[in-house]
């Protein structure tokens, strides 16, 4: 089978995703970067380093090991390569994994300040969203980072001075996640313009995170 057929489904789903990244306003240019764990689970598909989304086919997707070796592709795999397989590595859980620069959350990842439950839709994520400290772009820092923060219990952390990082059974569940994430921290951003955001207690959260599980909508 040629490189070009090669985990076609998969590919498809990161060009699709990577126009809407930039259709819902949750990157610019060429930043950000998004990836599907194709059904080998050895295997996966992620955004081309530098290329626009408009113009990625399936076909110009990459696809990595789990160790980050590119094994198929004419275009560079994304240069935050390590920080999705570092996540694949650590959870068995997740599929899809989505890096955006959304301007609100990046706002408080500037802030170094993570995002509470003011709003339920922040079960998406977790009970909040965490912050990874800073380290550099595309470092296996940066991974370690971002993976350690998250752990198990959350779909979602903003790195710090960065973005966001998130993750879903698939790449499609990961950027919705990433879009509820952006919207929580807009309504966040919005309130403490204006007063004190009420902060929903961690019970609730976890009794919404359950209801979310139950209409599978993570």
């Amino acid at each position: 089978m040629t490189d070009d057929l090669l985990h076609g489904a998969e590919r498809t789903a990161v060009s699709d995703l990577g126009r809407e990244l930039l259709a819902q306003g949750l990157t610019t240019g060429t930043g950000g970067n998004l990836s599907q764990l194709c059904a080998d689970g050895e295997t996966v598909a992620i955004s081309p380093s530098g290329v626009p989304y408009g113009d990625v086919t399936a076909a110009d997707v990459p696809l990595v090991a789990l160790d980050g070796e590119q094994v198929a592709g004419d275009f560079d795999a994304s240069s935050e390569t390590p920080m999705h397989t570092a996540l694949y590595r650590r959870r068995d859980d997740i599929g899809g994994v989505v890096h955006t620069h959304s301007p609100y959350a990046s706002t408080f990842a500037a802030l170094g300040d993570p995002i509470p439950a003011s709003h339920y839709l922040i079960a998406f994520a977790g009970d909040r969203v965490p912050v990874a400290g800073y380290d550099r772009p595309g470092s296996e820092e940066l991974a370690e980072l971002a993976a350690e923060t998250m752990g198990t219990e959350y779909d979602a952390c903003l790195l710090q001075n960065h973005g966001t990082i998130t993750v879903g059974e698939t790449a499609e569940a990961a950027f919705e996640v990433a879009l509820m994430v952006e919207y929580c921290a807009r309504i966040h951003y919005q309130a403490i313009s204006v007063g004190e955001p009420i902060i929903l207690p961690d019970e609730e959260v976890d009794r919404l995170r359950s209801l979310f599980e139950g209409y599978g909508q993570r």
